[in-house]
């Protein structure tokens, strides 16, 4: 169980398990170790990183709260405003722009109605762009919600996507 107080909890209880699981692979004294685990504990089960999640993150950790903002505003896996259900980060660093990349933002801003970092207005699709994936031989590459990468996304692909993804909706 972990050392929260009941008062201050924000999270489910599975959710400081995990992140007490995180915790225990630092030594006792570099618990803000964990502090990009946390975050994506949170952001998964919150939707993004409020300022609560933050301060949260902040006191399991032991850490100041602008010590969790800094990494939280640093890495742009993370999300300081509320997203759509389904988050879409594309690739559009060199090696997959040169492989398509940008055209395919491009297609999904056309499809979507939307442009980067902008939500649809029925809340269910985010589009972003994202730092390289490390699959630059799959490009044009995209993750969606952090979690699952989609590669070589033609227009076909990406129309078979976005389909998928509104029936899950």
């Amino acid at each position: 169980m972990s050392a929260v107080p009941q008062a201050a909890k924000l999270l489910s209880e599975a959710s400081y398990a995990r992140i007490d699981r995180e915790v225990a692979k630092f030594p006792p004294d570099q618990k803000q170790s964990a502090v990009m685990a946390a975050l994506a504990i949170a952001q998964k089960e919150i939707g993004w990183v409020s300022e609560a999640v933050v301060e949260d993150v902040a006191r399991v950790l032991g850490m100041p709260p602008i010590a969790v903002w800094e990494v939280a505003t640093f890495y742009n896996m993370y999300d300081t405003r509320p997203v759509g259900r389904f988050k879409l980060a594309v690739c559009t660093c060199l090696p997959c722009a040169l492989r398509d990349g940008a055209k395919a933002g491009e297609y999904l801003k056309a499809k979507l109605g939307i442009d980067y970092n902008e939500t649809t207005p029925d809340g269910l699709f985010t589009l972003k762009e994202s730092e390289c994936q490390g699959a630059c031989g799959d490009a044009p590459v995209m993750l969606v919600n952090n979690q699952r990468m989609c590669s070589f996304m033609s227009a076909d692909r990406i129309d078979a996507l976005i389909d998928e993804l509104k029936g899950k909706a």
